[in-house]
């Protein structure tokens, strides 16, 4: 089978199309084949080095946290042979091998039915970057979030800033307010449906946010930015408000006046996703796979490439910093 793989920590052009064997499921698993794969930051840092050794499988690695696909081979997984599915087992692309190829064997419980209605190219959508998932996590299990409350989410074109602006509406938010880094991306944004996005080329994060909600600041920021956005990003909290640190799409270090913490009795909260009990992190997948089938709201897709083009994917993703997910086409008939 068609496979991206690296051996070796570097640039992109470590990513290499190579033949492997077609992996043989183990005993309860199935063997899908796959339609789409996602593309999210996090391969980038496994593969650039990034990230700590023991935090990751020995290389080479075949990278993809996550995809859809069909059953090819159910074998004595219990599932039927031609049932769509999403593939979103924990460490894939880490502590094993991911979903950049065009099988993986899966046991049921990294598998989810794809809904009628969903197709594959949004189902993926959804999963690349677990952007809604994360938003739904941080919302209702980390931050002290109530219908009416304001919510920032930095960085609209991403996967953690779309979806919370999106899940933060559904869960009843009174304010969402987002970013973008130029006049265009804030336009296509506006156009989009997202009525409230700081174009940070013409004023500050702090200044957009206290123009939009008359000086009080919002009651939570979920921020997968960072980097030089991170201490605005806290001084736009409102009193006792929960700022959720869940990524560094502008870097690992900012600086913070901690004051803006004190001044505030702000609660930060960290983001992980092993954080949560499998049964937790289930539950809120399936809540926002239901939203997407009932057309509640639709993950906007910046572009995919074909799997021999990973590279140029993921190039894409890290550096034009698109309005919306990335995705690798891996079968022609995926719908």
């Amino acid at each position: 089978m068609r496979a991206i793989q690296y051996d070796s920590h570097g640039g992109y052009d470590e990513l290499r199309l190579v033949d492997l064997p077609v992996p043989e499921p183990a005993p309860g698993q199935a063997l899908v084949r796959i339609t789409y794969g996602t593309v999210s930051p996090l391969d980038d840092t496994v593969r650039a080095g990034r990230m700590s050794p023991e935090l990751h499988k020995p290389l080479p690695i075949v990278p993809g946290g996550a995809a859809v696909g069909v059953v090819a081979d159910p074998g004595t997984s219990g599932l039927a042979a031609g049932a769509r599915v999403s593939v979103s087992g924990q460490g894939r692309g880490l502590s094993v091998d991911g979903t950049w190829r065009e099988y993986v064997a899966e046991h049921p419980a990294g598998l989810s039915p794809v809904p009628d209605g969903v197709t594959d190219r949004q189902m993926a959508a959804l999963q690349a970057g677990a952007g809604h998932v994360t938003a739904y996590l941080a919302l209702t299990e980390l931050a002290r979030f109530r219908p009416g409350s304001s919510v920032l989410a930095p960085g609209i074109g991403g996967a953690v800033g779309m979806g919370t602006a999106q899940v933060a509406a559904e869960l009843g938010a009174s304010l969402v307010i987002s970013t973008a880094g130029s006049t265009a991306k804030a336009e296509q944004a506006r156009a989009a449906g997202f009525a409230h996005v700081v174009d940070l080329s013409r004023e500050s994060l702090r200044e957009g946010v206290a123009r939009l909600t008359g000086g009080k600041g919002v009651d939570v920021v979920v921020d997968g930015v960072a980097g030089p956005l991170l201490g605005d990003a806290l001084a736009c909290l409102s009193r006792g408000g929960d700022y959720v640190s869940v990524g560094y799409a502008g870097g690992t270090r900012g600086t913070v006046d901690v004051t803006d913490l004190i001044w505030r009795t702000a609660r930060v909260h960290g983001y992980m996703f092993n954080m949560f009990a499998p049964a937790t992190a289930d539950a809120a997948r399936r809540t926002v796979t239901g939203w997407l089938a009932e057309g509640r709201f639709d993950p906007v897709v910046a572009r995919e490439f074909p799997l021999e083009e990973a590279a140029r994917a993921q190039r894409h993703l890290i550096e034009d910093r698109p309005f919306g997910r990335v995705l690798l086409k891996v079968a022609g008939d995926g719908r």
